[in-house]
């Protein structure tokens, strides 16, 4: 598969809607995520990142603004479950979670989710694990999407990196572009060059992102020989 350029992809796609990075820094010390969302609704726009203990969620920045189908924009994009890193699009971060903590699988836990709910969209549910362990690191992407549009289907796909190899990242978003209904992604999560401290990749991504429909970016490097975390949000909303 071609390595591709990160910055742009983002550019060159005024909405790919909500996006996923997770590969590892060019000298091979961090393992890397990224996590973005956009909006074209005045509901999809008013929203900023806040911290938590394990992760960050998705706000209100006016709280004063009546919010259309809450329950698909304000959610745990991020959380962390011992040495995993969860990242997605949606409230399944809990799914996620709650089934990594009975035992299951990352694919399993997603069995029982589906696209989202907001017809004739049917967004895919974007999906990411990180294990860190004793200096040992993989990570798997996930989408749930619906088959061409078509409820009645739920096509699943999971992708797994053993040994991520430096400098590269793997980039899974939620639509192929704008338009009414919008595209749903297609093919295999998007091998793309990674680099840069994490002050150079966050600037990078922030940057190429559509200037009218970019909201928020989280940025993480976890260190991979300790498991020390460093991270940086932008809010478009101050």
């Amino acid at each position: 598969m071609k390595t591709l350029d990160l910055s742009e992809l983002l550019s060159t796609n005024a909405y790919p809607g909500r996006g996923i990075v997770i590969g590892t820094s060019d000298d091979g010390k961090y393992a890397v995520t990224a996590y973005f969302i956009m909006g074209r609704s005045a509901s999809s726009r008013n929203r900023v990142f806040t911290t938590t203990e394990d992760g960050i969620q998705t706000e209100a920045f006016d709280p004063s603004t009546l919010l259309v189908a809450p329950e698909l924009i304000i959610y745990h994009p991020v959380r962390v479950l011992g040495n995993t890193t969860i990242v997605t699009n949606g409230d399944q971060t809990d799914t996620v979670r709650d089934g990594l903590a009975a035992g299951k699988t990352f694919e399993e836990s997603l069995r029982e989710r589906k696209y989202e709910h907001d017809a004739p969209n049917y967004t895919p549910r974007i999906s990411g694990v990180m294990n860190i362990v004793d200096g040992k690191y993989d990570f798997a992407l996930s989408i749930l999407k619906s088959d061409d549009g078509d409820p009645e289907c739920c096509i699943r796909n999971t992708y797994t990196y053993d040994v991520p190899k430096a400098g590269v990242g793997r980039f899974i978003h939620t639509y192929m572009g704008d338009g009414n209904p919008l595209p749903s992604f297609e093919g295999e999560p998007e091998k793309v060059a990674l680099s840069g401290n994490i002050d150079e990749f966050t600037n990078m991504v922030w940057t190429n992102l559509n200037e009218d429909n970019k909201v928020s970016l989280f940025v993480r490097y976890i260190d991979i020989a300790t498991g020390e975390a460093d991270t940086r949000i932008i809010n478009k909303n101050v």
